[in-house]
């Protein structure tokens, strides 16, 4: 259903059993999926795709321009996947050329209010902000990870899968997949073992999780030889290897 009241250009694309609330804005380089769901006061426009079944709720803005300087009106995209939620207020911009021209938001991810994800960002799927989680431009975040409460990211961060961050972090470099970072600026507090756990990693992995921690964290060697023994590490454990490979792509310091 489409509210009597909601403004829907003509050329946007609309699914099936999509509801559009009161006030709405709809673009015409929109396009919805099915069964999408999307409060009153909500504005989409811009080039902006969204997936099917989405919980959209009132006074969303997504799809504006970059907050960027540089941006000079070239065309550029916001990407939704399927059966996100996204909650109050939230802020959601296209990408920008240099930053290869979309933002991307994946499947299932559950975004609390007043979350504010910027131009060129990547999200995986699974993840969950929490109120005024704040990600600037070109960031990356992987599957399952957990962002807390007033959690800010630095452009250019990359945060790892089923990583955690406490509430009000503030990050500035990047954090390893299973990794639990808190405080201003975030450092390294343990790995996520409770939320491996209710996603079915059973003791072995875990314990696996735990030895490549310490072998970055703890031990108290420099990164170069902690690489090396993760190596070794990696050819029992693939989530070993996961980690590995994060720290082998890693383009800022991790979070130390």
């Amino acid at each position: 259903m489409i509210h009597a009241t909601a403004l829907v250009d003509p050329a946007a694309k609309i699914g099936a059993d999509v509801s559009i609330g009161a006030y709405s804005v709809i673009g015409p380089d929109v396009e919805i999926g099915d069964r999408t769901t999307i409060g009153p006061h909500v504005v989409i426009e811009g080039a902006t795709r969204i997936g099917r079944d989405n919980r959209i709720f009132q006074f969303a803005s997504l799809g504006a321009e970059p907050q960027d300087k540089k941006f000079h009106g070239e065309h550029s995209e916001l990407v939704i996947g399927d059966r996100n939620v996204i909650r109050e207020f939230v802020t959601f911009n296209r990408g920008t050329a240099e930053g290869g021209g979309a933002t991307r938001i994946g499947d299932d991810n559950w975004i609390m209010a007043y979350v504010h994800i910027a131009h060129d960002c990547h999200v995986g799927n699974h993840v969950v902000f929490a109120n005024n989680a704040t990600l600037a431009g070109h960031v990356e975040v992987g599957d399952y990870a957990i962002l807390g409460g007033f959690t800010g990211i630095h452009q250019f961060c990359k945060i790892g899968a089923h990583a955690f961050t406490g509430m009000g972090s503030l990050i500035n470099a990047d954090v390893p997949p299973f990794v639990i970072v808190a405080g201003p600026y975030a450092k390294p507090r343990g790995i996520n073992s409770e939320g491996l756990k209710r996603r079915g990693f059973d003791a072995a992995r875990i314990a696996a999780i735990k030895r490549a921690y310490r072998t970055v964290y703890v031990a108290g060697t420099p990164l170069a030889q902690a690489r090396e023994k993760l190596a070794e590490q990696a050819r029992d454990s693939a989530d070993v290897a996961d980690l590995l490979d994060f720290i082998e792509r890693s383009e800022r310091s991790l979070a130390r």
